[in-house]
């Protein structure tokens, strides 16, 4: 075997305990958010500052202040200083094209909303690219909507270049400045602590100790692991091999865990298997710990050569045994257990050094070959940027569809932002810019989630146009005073997003732009008024758009994605069946249960963040996803398999039909969580194997068979548990979506 084993145990994510959930309404101390305020402070009033009082220019303080807010509140770049800085100079570029755009079309109603689709829509959609493409959507749509739906002509686009620019600079200094120390990549720590805990479980159970303590450890690590990779909307990891590489590294742990915890169950004491078996899990157990302390920055020693010298060992020692002796069986179901788990681990060493940056060029294709199903082979610049080119087109490739939610979410908001747009120069409202900004603030993916955040919407707006009014009346709407308060506005304005309730930050929002514009053209509390028609108007549109297109949000993507995860994996293990049993002789295709599961792991990101209550439990959801998971897998390692150049004896034929029944049986479960059928599902009970063994062919044409019949035997049992979930998820689907 060259590839990883099938998922055999635990697949359901547990909830946070309830204790651990903070309400929404309840504010939190976040230094993260406290230096952000600091940095916004400093730049956004300095900004405007320097554009309004010392160079005298209105077009370049005015954008001067907004972007800074798109570059140090809105914005949130992840990684290192390198990253950070790329990221930002790619905000401050595709800011600039979007200023240019939007000043162009605004002398236009119909220009303006026809070219607001496209242009929305890219710049959403581009979030597919990770998660610093995603955070930069909302801060380079607002380049673009401010001078969209404001006045203004072409001859003004140097100055609001300027201001644009300078504020971008000014940001992208503070923030890698002024950042904090960041502790290590969550995501690469929690992995860290997974491979530490497998290796401590089998170091245990080679040892003879039999402490439940270890198993708990390796559980609650990988729980650990896959509550740090799904706590975002969108995936942690980008499009870059190294990204690409730690997010396989994830599947992999989480699967090592269940096969490492469902084999030490039936074997718990390692001291009494044969000693070939012992050396191979010890030796997996060292790449274990190894890739631990790769994650966590060390550069260990990497040594595969005796894991893979024991993997050839456990093979010979097996096809030494005689297939007629009482233990061969025996020998044989703790032979697929070992090695199943060791090339495993096999495989997430190989993840990790492409993530670490110390892999060798065939490691690197290979890996490229396992995530998309194609290698490069040329090891020079050219291949890198053409795997670049590829991988950027394979996520394109993956989400143009109606099954992706990042598809539909950009499609939705676009005719949102469309629509605010004609509305606020039809209805001639004197800033039209916030109808737009307050479509784009409250817009989610579904109706219900949308509605509830524009009350809270006019709920801040309306309590920031008090505030805003107390503070004029107190202080007047002379220059100094009103300096003196942008700063205060702006530091609670820019700690909010994520620290505080949705509606304080709208209140603080209110308030920064009532000082900002009294400022520029006093004009006391009538500013606050007319924000609140603006935000109302604009979170009329986001309702009215939300109900009218996918109303359901991403729960109904859910079903179908799951849906499309189980008919292609199922297909998948039939075709890897037949490769590994030679009765098929072109490799199996991967890549529509590939695409699959992405579109599956982003849908449900946007489901489980979507506001108000889940009618599905989630513990049903985790457990038809590791369903997916599981067969996708089984499939991945049949089609790791050598290709036989076998006969179809009759052994084969039950193999390979069994495989399809399996595959018959996915596809019927989907039909149920799709809509395309509406009968019960049954519970498929394991199939009757015949022993390969009993048509007297000698072991060594059948060693892939008999991998084959044990990966189907493993695979069987689990399926009966997705039959329960599947019922409730196909029950929300006749559900209004109001309800």
């Amino acid at each position: 075997m060259t590839s990883s084993p099938a998922v055999q145990a635990d697949p359901v994510r547990p909830l946070p305990p309830a204790a651990h959930v903070r309400p929404g309404w309840l504010p939190v101390w976040s230094k993260a958010a406290a230096m952000r305020a600091v940095r916004a402070t400093v730049v956004v009033p300095g900004m405007f500052a320097l554009g309004y009082t010392v160079i005298g220019d209105l077009q370049l303080a005015t954008f001067a202040a907004f972007g800074g807010f798109a570059t140090l509140v809105l914005a949130a770049f992840g990684g290192g200083w390198r990253d950070k800085l790329l990221a930002h100079l790619g905000l401050a570029v595709t800011g600039s094209v979007l200023l240019v755009i939007g000043t162009a079309v605004n002398s236009s109603i119909v220009l303006a909303s026809l070219v607001t689709i496209p242009v929305a829509f890219v710049v959403l959609f581009a979030g597919v690219g990770g998660p610093n493409a995603a955070s930069a959507g909302t801060a380079a749509l607002l380049a673009y909507v401010l001078p969209a739906a404001s006045p203004g002509t072409m001859s003004m686009v140097p100055e609001r270049l300027e201001g644009w620019w300078l504020a971008s600079v000014a940001g992208t200094i503070a923030v890698l400045v002024f950042s904090p120390r960041l502790p290590g990549f969550a995501v690469r720590t929690a992995a860290a602590r997974s491979a530490r805990a497998l290796a401590g479980q089998l170091e245990a159970s080679l040892r003879g100790d039999a402490d439940s303590r270890y198993r708990t450890a390796s559980i609650e690590a990988k729980h650990e692991l896959m509550a740090t990779f799904t706590s975002t909307p969108y995936r942690p990891t980008g499009l870059a091999t190294a990204d690409q590489a730690l997010d396989s590294l994830v599947g992999l742990l989480e699967w090592c865990t269940f096969v490492v915890t469902d084999s030490l169950r039936e074997y718990g004491d390692l001291r009494r298997v044969p000693e070939v078996e012992r050396q191979l899990l010890a030796d997996t157990s060292a790449v274990l710990r190894a890739i631990g302390d790769l994650l966590d920055g060390q550069r260990p020693q990497v040594e595969l050569g005796p894991l893979e010298r024991s993997l050839a060992a456990s093979v010979d020692y097996l096809a030494r045994l005689s297939t007629d002796g009482d233990g061969y069986a025996e020998a044989l179901h703790l032979s697929f257990h070992a090695r199943t788990t060791a090339v495993a681990a096999h495989t997430a060493m190989a993840d990790t050094l492409i993530a670490v940056g110390r892999a060798e060029p065939d490691v690197v294709s290979g890996g490229r070959r396992r995530w998309y199903g194609q290698g490069f082979e040329d090891s020079a610049v050219g291949e890198r940027r053409l795997a670049g080119l590829a991988t950027a087109a394979g996520a394109v490739s993956r989400h143009a569809s109606l099954r992706s939610v990042w598809f539909l979410n950009s499609a939705r908001g676009a005719l949102a932002l469309a629509a605010a747009v004609a509305v606020a120069d039809l209805t001639g409202v004197e800033h039209g810019f916030w109808v737009v900004l307050g479509t784009l603030s409250v817009l989610r993916t579904n109706a219900a989630s949308t509605g509830a955040t524009a009350l809270r919407a006019l709920l801040g707006t309306a309590i920031g146009f008090v505030l805003g009014a107390l503070l004029l009346l107190v202080v007047g709407t002379g220059a100094g005073a009103l300096w003196i308060a942008l700063p205060v506005a702006v530091l609670v304005a820019a700690y909010a997003p994520g620290a505080l309730p949705f509606a304080a930050g709208q209140a603080a929002f209110t308030v920064v732009v009532s000082v900002l514009y009294n400022l520029l053209v006093p004009a006391g509390w009538q500013i606050g008024v007319v924000r609140i028609e603006d935000v109302a108007l604009g979170c009329g549109v986001s309702i009215v758009v939300g109900v009218l297109f996918w109303p359901r949000g991403a729960a109904s993507l859910v079903g179908d994605d799951l849906a499309d995860a189980l008919r292609t994996g199922g297909a998948y293990l039939a075709e890897a069946a037949d490769w590994a049993l030679g009765l098929r002789h072109t490799s199996p295709v991967a890549a529509p249960a590939i695409t699959a599961g992405v579109r599956l792991d982003d849908a449900l990101r946007g489901f489980l963040t979507e506001q108000g209550a889940k009618r599905v439990p989630r513990e049903d959801l985790w457990r038809l996803v590791a369903g997916t998971v599981r067969v996708r897998l089984t499939a991945h390692s049949l089609a790791g398999l050598p290709n036989p150049e076998a006969g179809p004896d009759p052994v084969r034929l039950v193999l390979s039909e069994q495989a399809g029944q399996l595959a018959a049986w996915y596809d019927h479960l989907a039909s149920r969580l799709d809509r395309t059928d509406h009968g019960g599902v049954p519970v498929l009970s394991p199939p009757e194997y015949r022993d390969p063994l009993a048509e007297g062919v000698s072991v060594g044409e059948l060693s892939c068979a008999l991998w084959v019949s044990e990966h189907l035997k493993h695979l069987t049992p689990r399926l009966a548990e997705l039959v329960g979930p599947a019922t409730v998820v196909a029950a929300q689907r006749h559900r209004p979506w109001w309800r």
